[in-house]
C-alpha cells in the first residue's frame, strides 16, 4: 500500500514554505511556533535533536568466530547510513524525528515497501496521526495496532503498526501513546515566555517603565485623552532612550517602580530556565549557565548527558528498528542495529592513545581495530593479537627458579 500518490507538477515558487516542508515530509508547519519561541524551550529540543542525529546509524552481524562485523553487504547500511527518506539525508531526518518526537510525544515513519524490502522512510506529521487499539478484531481478523493518517486533502488511510515507525517520549501512561513535552511544561514554558515578552516591552519602551501623570485641576476628556497620547508619543519607543523628557506646565510625572532587581526577575527566569532543561535532561551548562561548572566536571557531565538522557532515547530508537526494519530470519542470523556512540564519549587524543596502548598491549584488541576507531588506514599485520611475551600463566609461576622442572 503506497499513502504517497502523484502530485500535481508544479514550481517550487508556486508553494508556500510550509507547504514545501510538508512535500518534503519535514513537519514543521504543525509545530506550535509560539512554544517554540521561548528560548530554553527551543534550546534544550535543537541540542537534543542535534545529538541524535549526529551519530551514524549503524548495521552489524554477530558471526561465529569472528564476533560482531559491519553489515556493509546488506541493502540497508548504506541507505540508513546516507538517505533514508528520498528527500532527506540521515541527518535531517533522524533530527526531525527527534523534534517531532519530542514536542508531540510522537513521531511515526512510514516504512514504504518493495517486494519485501525497505524502500524509503516517510516521515508523517504527528497532528495528523490516530492510534487505534483493536483489541477486538473490529478492522480485521487480527488483534493490532492501526495507525490512521489524514494527508493534505483530508483522506484517510489506513496503516499496520508493523508498517509504522513509532518513537515516543519515555512518559507514557499506557506504553502506546507518549506525553509531549510542551502538555507537561505547559506552566513553566508559559512563565518563561511572558518573562520574554515583558522584557521585549521594556526595551521597546526605550527603558521605561509605566508611570503616573499628575495634573492638579479639572480637565476635560477630550483634551485628556489628546494629553494621554502626546506624552505616549513623547516617551515610548527607543528613540526616547536616555534623552530628557519634557513634561507640560503644570504636570508631574512619576514612574512606578518595576525594575528587574526589586521583583527578582532574573533569578525567577534562571530558576525557569533550569526547571525547563532538567526536565528535558539537559545539563545546566548546555544552556550556557555555567555558575557551578568547573574545567574538571564539564567533561564528566557530558558523560552524564550521554548516559542519563541519550541512552534511554537511543536504546528505544535501537529496539523499534530493530524489530520493524529487519525480518525475523534476518534477527536470527544476528542483524542488528546499533548507534555509534564514540562521536560523544571520543576523548582528548592522549587519553585515546593511552587507552588503545593498554588495550593493545594486553592482547583484547587488534591494531587495526583502533587504526579504525581513528580512520587511519589498516596495515598487513594488524590483524593479529599481540601480548608481552614476558607474560606466563598464573600456573608456570616460579618454575624457570627449579632446576630439572622439579
Amino acid at each position: 500500500m503506497s499513502i504517497f500518490g502523484r502530485r500535481e507538477q508544479r514550481d517550487i515558487n508556486g508553494y508556500s514554505n510550509e507547504e514545501f516542508m510538508r512535500l518534503l515530509g519535514i513537519n514543521v508547519g504543525s509545530v506550535d511556533k509560539d512554544k517554540l519561541s521561548e528560548i530554553t524551550y527551543f534550546t534544550c529540543l535543537r541540542l537534543l535533536s542535534e545529538s541524535i542525529a549526529k551519530l551514524p546509524l549503524k548495521l552489524y552481524r554477530e558471526e561465529a568466530g569472528k564476533g560482531i562485523v559491519k553489515a556493509t553487504d546488506h541493502y540497508l547500511y548504506q541507505k540508513m547510513k546516507t538517505r533514508p527518506s528520498p528527500f532527506l539525508s540521515s541527518f535531517n531526518f533522524w533530527s526531525s524525528i527527534e523534534l517531532n518526537r519530542n514536542h508531540f510525544g510522537n513521531a511515526y515513519a512510514y516504512i514504504e515497501m518493495n517486494r519485501g524490502k525497505v524502500k524509503w522512510l516517510h516521515i508523517l506529521p504527528s497532528d495528523r496521526v490516530k492510534i487505534w487499539l483493536d483489541n477486538i478484531g473490529l478492522i480485521s481478523n487480527e488483534n493490532a495496532l492501526w495507525y490512521i493518517f489524514t494527508d493534505q486533502q483530508n483522506k484517510e488511510h489506513k496503516i499496520h503498526h508493523q508498517q509504522i515507525l513509532h518513537f515516543k517520549t519515555s512518559m507514557s501512561l499506557d506504553g502506546i501513546t507518549g506525553l509531549s513535552v510542551q502538555d507537561c511544561l505547559k506552566i513553566s514554558v508559559e512563565n518563561a515566555q511572558a518573562g520574554q515578552k515583558f522584557v521585549n516591552n521594556y526595551f521597546k519602551n526605550g527603558l521605561f517603565a509605566k508611570g503616573l501623570l499628575q495634573y492638579t485641576g479639572e480637565i476635560e476628556d477630550s483634551k485628556r485623552k489628546v494629553m494621554q497620547q502626546k506624552f505616549e508619543s513623547m516617551s515610548n519607543g527607543i528613540q526616547a532612550a536616555g534623552r530628557i523628557l519634557p513634561v507640560p506646565l503644570g504636570f508631574s510625572f512619576s514612574t512606578i517602580n518595576t525594575d528587574m532587581v526589586s521583583s527578582q526577575f532574573l533569578e525567577l527566569s534562571k530558576f525557569t530556565s533550569l526547571q525547563i532543561a532538567a526536565s528535558m535532561g539537559i545539563k545546566p551548562n548546555q544552556i550556557n549557565n555555567m555558575e557551578r561548572s568547573t574545567h574538571s566536571n564539564i567533561e564528566f557531565e557530558g558523560l552524564s548527558f550521554y548516559i542519563d538522557t541519550l541512552l534511554s532515547n537511543l536504546t528505544q530508537y535501537e529496539q523499534e528498528v530493530n524489530f520493524k526494519l529487519l525480518g525475523e530470519k534476518e534477527r536470527e542470523r544476528g542483524h542488528f542495529w546499533k548507534w555509534n556512540v564514540d562521536a560523544i564519549l571520543r576523548a582528548d587524543f592522549k587519553t585515546r592513545m593511552d587507552g588503545y596502548a593498554v588495550a593493545i598491549n594486553n592482547g583484547f584488541m587488534k591494531p587495526n581495530e583502533a587504526r579504525q576507531k581513528e580512520d587511519w588506514p589498516e596495515e598487513e599485520d594488524g590483524n593479529k593479537l599481540i601480548v608481552n611475551g614476558n607474560y606466563i600463566p598464573l600456573s608456570m609461576v616460579g618454575q624457570q627458579y627449579v632446576e630439572g622442572g622439579e
